[in-house]
């Protein structure tokens, strides 16, 4: 059974979420308890069904369920409460270790999240994490938790909009395969910067940080200048096509011409596609650092803590008291819609919270609760299993756009389901001519080739297109993406039981309306009870996203993450 032929209500065998509620709900059926011991002291328990005529959905279903947990939440321990007088459930739990690689010091597949959960621990001051086994005549449910307030949040949200109209401020939204850029001057959008880039391919830090600290200073020389007097070489400089030697030779050359007006900027707000905590980035397990992780000339942990505080130099190319603050991309989705829907006409529909995905070069899923928190914690789903089938797309090697395996973890993740890998994969099932001109076999895999141009985002455009001209393939394209979304959420709610029930999408698939309708088409038949709503001109509430919507060089979907990044850089 296939996630993207998803099983229907007399069919529940293969897709997890729904695997796992049909069981649970079972009369007299047995289960064992997952308990978190999360990095703030808090608990969470999860149950997790038996299935004792099949031992090995039994361990499938439970195995997905603890890396998904950890891929949500991490934690410093997990504590499984089970009945060790059954042989079957000890033989299986007790090996928990050995599955998800506790011991070891280099880990692939299963042990993907602990790699991560020893990261944030040691950022606290925890030990590593373990796992734990208890007898289940041990446990006794949680007291119910305190709903958080939600009486203010729209208040608090329109004083930060209004607060950022005040000085220069810079928000950046770091992608795949691009980097989008937005300044503001006195409440004023100001500039606007597009860079290409493919970091996975980078092998150190520095090729990953100067990018991104050279597209600041641009941004910070530009705001000096008026738009209507910018000089020509920083005009060019913002050009899409714009080289990072042009833009440095422009930079330089600003940089010595106004000296000590050069430093002006307020605040810089960063959307990061990584695990982002205390403005820290802590993850490092995402297809980004792909390279760094595979350079053997430099310890893959010291590149990446080098990476993880990026806020210093980018904090150092601000005034005085200035401010940076640096969020995961899914969490800066949320808190741009947010923001936005406060300034609204129902600014009451974002007292529960809000949350919002951005679908385009991967997954991303941000979170902002009712009391205007985002959660730290991961919230990693787009690495979530949830598929208990097996097909031939699973035996391809992670390279192959015929794999439905993610390449940092090696397993059929979500990231294969959703995004661009997803369009690709489901181009060459439901019709390969989709592909034709961009992919080819190279040693005995189907890729996009490498070359002078980076084709991926070129062969999603095709796609889309093919999709609005009404191809059927193309159209089951997104419809199937759709589908999978739906089961994305369907576990997030197992998992975290989020207040919200609207799922705002930004990225480059809300771009076409038609392709957003296939997505919807898909999602809403799976009965979720929520709904999909696109981050587009109709999120274009507050001052500068009003200023974007306005433009025609630029759309809400691409550059609405760095406006509100803007927003995200005040304290």
């Amino acid at each position: 059974m296939r996630l993207d032929v998803l099983p229907s209500p007399s069919d529940e065998r293969g897709c997890l979420p729904l695997v796992r509620r049909s069981l649970l709900c079972r009369a007299g059926s047995g289960r064992v308890i997952l308990r978190l011991l999360l990095l703030d002291g808090s608990l969470r328990d999860l149950a997790c069904p038996l299935v004792p005529e099949d031992p090995s959905l039994t361990e499938s279903i439970f195995l997905s369920t603890a890396f998904n947990a950890l891929a949500v939440f991490s934690a410093r321990e997990v504590t499984v409460f089970l009945d060790s007088s059954d042989s079957g459930q000890l033989a299986l739990f007790s090996r928990l270790d050995e599955r998800f690689q506790v011991r070891r010091g280099e880990r692939t597949g299963l042990g993907k999240p602990i790699n991560i959960a020893n990261r944030l621990c040691s950022a606290i001051g925890a030990a590593p994490f373990r796992f734990r086994l208890e007898e289940f005549s041990l446990w006794s449910p949680l007291p119910p938790c305190s709903p958080p307030d939600s009486g203010s949040l729209p208040e608090r949200l329109r004083s930060r909009v209004m607060a950022a109209a005040e000085g220069c401020r810079v928000g950046i939204d770091i992608g795949g395969t691009d980097i989008k850029l937005a300044a503001s001057r006195a409440g004023r959008l100001a500039y606007l910067k597009e860079f290409d880039w493919d970091p996975a391919s980078y092998t150190t830090a520095v090729q990953i940080l100067d990018p991104i600290l050279l597209l600041v200073r641009l941004m910070r020389v530009c705001l000096a200048w008026d738009p209507a007097s910018l000089p020509p070489d920083l005009a060019a400089a913002l050009g899409r096509d714009a080289g990072l030697d042009q833009m440095e030779q422009a930079v330089i050359a600003a940089e010595a011409s106004l000296g000590d007006r050069a430093n002006l900027l307020d605040g810089v707000g960063v959307s990061f596609p990584d695990i982002v905590i205390g403005d820290r980035i802590l993850g490092g397990e995402t297809p980004k650092t792909k390279g760094l992780r595979e350079n053997p000339s430099r310890p893959y942990e010291t590149e990446f803590a080098r990476l993880g505080r990026l806020r210093d130099p980018i904090l150092a190319l601000c005034r005085p008291g200035g401010d940076c603050h640096i969020c995961n991309d899914g969490s800066m989705a949320a808190f741009t819609a947010a923001a936005e829907l406060s300034f609204g006409d129902d600014p009451d529909s974002v007292r529960e919270g809000v949350i919002a995905h951005t679908l385009g070069t991967d997954l991303g899923t941000g979170w902002l609760t009712a009391d205007g928190r985002i959660p730290q914690i991961p919230l990693e789903l787009y690495d979530l299993l949830l598929d208990l089938g097996a097909d031939p797309s699973r035996e391809y090697p992670a390279r192959d756009l015929r794999s439905k395996k993610n390449e940092n973890s090696g397993l059929c993740g979500v990231r294969r389901y959703l995004g661009q890998a997803a369009a690709f994969r489901l181009a060459w099932e439901l019709d390969p001519d989709l592909l034709r001109g961009f992919a080819e076999e190279q040693d005995g895999l189907l890729v996009l080739p490498d070359g002078d141009r980076d084709l991926r985002k070129p062969c999603l455009e095709h796609l889309m297109s093919r999709a609005e001209a009404g191809d059927p393939a193309a159209e089951e394209i997104f419809r199937r993406i759709g589908q999978n979304l739906a089961m994305v959420c369907l576990e997030m709610e197992y998992l975290a039981s989020p207040r919200p029930k609207t799922r705002w999408l930004f990225g480059r698939f809300v771009r076409s309306p038609r392709c957003f309708a296939l997505l919807c088409q898909g999602f809403d038949g799976e009965n979720t009870g929520l709904t999909l709503r696109a981050a587009d001109r109709d999120l274009a509430n507050t001052s500068l996203m009003r200023q974007l919507a306005a433009r025609p060089d630029a759309t809400v979907a691409q550059f609405g993450q760095a406006v509100g990044a803007i927003y995200y850089s005040l304290p």
